[in-house]
């Protein structure tokens, strides 16, 4: 499970965040695409840790967050939405069709659990449609900042889902993470020491102009060519 550290980071980070944030609905992202084809084969379904930037329809959708503010916004949407941990999924074993996990598993201690946990609850032939960020060798202070414990190798990607009897179909190169060091430190330092005004900028200003220039999700076979890879989304298949 979390550590006490990780936990306390990632709820008063974004506890604080969703408490003054709205709603983005899963349309205006480049993940829709994809989503909505999956969502036509799978009626039941699931979205791990979305806070308010859900990828999957709200109404008629179950989610897991550990944020109290995120949770009360979804189920006021129609979402089937309650607190949660990753590690400890409060479904039975096989409940979904479609599992979804977008910027979750890096923050949390024990990832080969949080793998396992979104596999138990997968049901035979059913998708998990997951994101993470690559190479160990990349964290930097903005990993610390927003709460990740974790950097993934490629190679550890493709053996947590091979040990979980996934199948890798296909992954795409992910995320809206500036790549500017400055505009990375400079969006830290308002966030420390100046979050009402931070947040207000991230709602009007950021969050709008980086919905509107975000590129298409161009997928390959498996995983991939991931060397210059900042983080990848992934889509499997889960075996027998």
């Amino acid at each position: 499970m979390n550590t006490p550290d990780a936990d306390a980071i990632n709820i008063r980070f974004y506890d604080h965040l969703w408490s003054r944030t709205r709603l983005e609905t899963p349309e205006r992202f480049n993940t829709w695409p994809l989503i909505s084809s999956l969502v036509q084969n799978g009626s039941q379904r699931l979205e791990v840790g979305p806070g308010l930037r859900p990828r999957l329809p709200v109404r008629d959708s179950h989610f897991v967050d550990k944020s109290i503010a995120a949770v009360g916004r979804l189920q006021e949407q129609g979402g089937s939405a309650q607190c949660g941990d990753v590690c400890a999924l409060p479904f039975d074993e096989g409940s979904f069709d479609l599992v979804c996990a977008f910027d979750v598993i890096e923050h949390v201690d024990n990832s080969r659990l949080a793998f396992a946990e979104l596999s138990r609850v997968l049901k035979k032939g059913g998708t998990l449609v997951f994101s993470v960020p690559l190479h160990k060798s990349r964290w930097c202070e903005f990993d610390a900042f927003v709460g990740h414990v974790h950097r993934f190798d490629p190679q550890e990607v493709l053996a947590f889902v091979a040990e979980n009897r996934l199948v890798l179909e296909q992954s795409a190169p992910f995320g809206m993470q500036p790549g500017n060091p400055w505009l990375l430190k400079c969006g830290m330092w308002f966030l420390r020491h100046q979050s009402r005004q931070a947040i207000f900028w991230y709602n009007r200003i950021l969050m709008p102009l980086g919905l509107f220039f975000q590129k298409p999700l161009n997928f390959s076979d498996g995983l991939g060519d991931a060397a210059l890879v900042d983080e990848i989304v992934c889509v499997c298949r889960r075996g027998g």
